[in-house]
């Protein structure tokens, strides 16, 4: 049996149900599972990585992440909002594009160190920034923010719409999926990233809708994020943000939400009924004093998934951060919500999000081969008598040691195969400081 690539001696978590599966080996030819189990006798490959000693499991998926905004890590967590409504902070607006790639590639690098293989990410500039992130060797989901509010005054707090804006970032995205959507490789993708029901009009929503029916593309927003949203809504529309976009025909399995935080009863039950998915944001909305109701939303039929959003792009650190706030909301310790179904929003319920059930999230004989290996020889990861436990309850994306996306190896004893990293960190650290001298200005 011969091997694009064969990785031996791990152990082994196929898919976040399975148990753990010990001295496993893995055979990946064309990009894909070819064979999953015990070594098999005389097995050869063109590369064999033998990696005792270490957890492997299916790459992890960030459906809703802001690279860009890399920049603001260490200010923005503890000014209480998001950039784009602070003042004082940098803005999507003004953004150079040398500076969008820069900071782009520190962002997509430092998400496939921590364990990452695909991310969705949105803000400025997706047209150059999309391809500069794929270089690195992760799959990108990218979309430019879709509005028509003039973001300048939001921060000040004028809220203007024009057609003319709108038209713009709609035809920006529908000309992105164009180019990057739908490739036989799924290196790169397109979800038309609508910002926000408060960014986007009502008309202009109606059309974002039409515009995905027509491509056959998914969506994604931010949706009852805050309470400014949620106030601005009610004023504008009568209804809540949820009730807005289910009477557009934007509700639905088709979505990817981001927060749902600030939900009445009725709003939780008419997503539960929609069938979204919701971007869980445990760590970032923690930040801003905040908790997504995520137990009352799962029973009530929404999906999970994890994302990082921005600042950091930790996924093992938000699996961690999920688990502990959803038993912060019930107080107990319960079997439906355990390490496990924490891993499952972060690899399958993630490939379901982004419409690629059946292709990513398992390591499994005819699936894409998209994995990770974490280190077990750290302290902190010592002893670990439930691998996945003591990974969710004490690992860190610093300790995932290889990346494989599509049968390539991206990260090899923990540095980037396709990237000078220090150059990578130097960019990325010129374009934000030179983002904060004009942003004091």
């Amino acid at each position: 049996m011969m091997f694009d690539l064969l990785i031996e001696g791990c152990t082994l978590i196929p898919h976040a149900f399975a148990p753990p599966i010990e001295n496993a080996a893995i055979g990946i030819t064309d990009g894909r599972f070819v064979h999953v189990g015990a070594l098999p006798p005389g097995a050869q490959a063109t590369r064999r990585i033998t990696l005792c000693n270490h957890l492997v499991l299916p790459g992890l998926i960030n459906v809703h992440t802001h690279t860009i905004l890399s920049m603001v890590r260490g200010v923005a967590e503890d000014m209480g909002f998001a950039p784009a409504y602070t003042p004082g902070v940098p803005q999507g607006h003004m953004v150079r594009e040398d500076e969008a790639i820069a900071l782009a590639r520190l962002g997509a690098l430092e998400a496939m160190l921590a364990g990452s293989t695909l991310i969705n990410d949105t803000y400025v500039h997706t047209d150059i920034t999309l391809p500069a992130m794929a270089e690195l060797g992760l799959r990108v989901f990218s979309c430019n923010r879709i509005h028509d509010v003039d973001f300048s005054g939001i921060a000040h707090g004028r809220w203007e719409h024009h057609s003319a804006i709108g038209e713009t970032t709609l035809n920006q995205a529908m000309a992105l999926a164009q180019r990057f959507h739908g490739g036989a490789d799924l290196r790169t993708g397109v979800q038309l990233a609508a910002h926000a029901p408060d960014t986007c009009s009502t008309d202009f929503l109606h059309r974002v809708r039409d515009a995905s029916q027509r491509g056959g593309l998914r969506v994604q927003t931010h949706l009852s994020q805050s309470k400014v949203e949620v106030r601005r809504i009610r004023e504008r529309d009568g209804m809540s943000p949820p009730e807005l976009l289910d009477s557009i025909g934007l509700l639905n399995d088709h979505l990817v939400a981001a927060h749902c935080i600030h939900l009445s009863d009725s709003d939780i039950a008419l997503i539960g009924r929609s069938g979204l998915h919701v971007a869980h944001i445990p760590k970032g909305n923690a930040t801003g004093g905040t908790i997504a109701p995520t137990r009352r939303l799962m029973a009530a039929g929404a999906k999970l998934t994890l994302a990082t959003d921005n600042m950091h792009a930790d996924m093992i650190e938000v699996l961690r951060w999920a688990l502990n706030m959803g038993r912060v909301q019930t107080g107990d310790v319960t079997d439906d919500w355990q390490p496990e179904h924490m891993l499952h929003a972060a690899t399958e319920g993630g490939a379901a999000a982004m419409g690629l059930a059946g292709q990513l999230g398992r390591i499994e004989t005819g699936f894409r081969a998209d994995l990770i290996a974490v280190d077990l020889r750290r302290p902190h990861l010592v002893p670990h008598n439930d691998p996945l436990g003591t990974l969710v309850h004490t690992g860190m994306g610093r300790d995932v040691s290889h990346v494989v996306v599509e049968g390539e190896v991206v990260v090899d004893e923990f540095r980037p195969t396709r990237c000078d990293m220090d150059q990578v960190l130097r960019d990325g650290a010129a374009a934000a400081a030179a983002l904060w001298a004009r942003a004091a200005q």
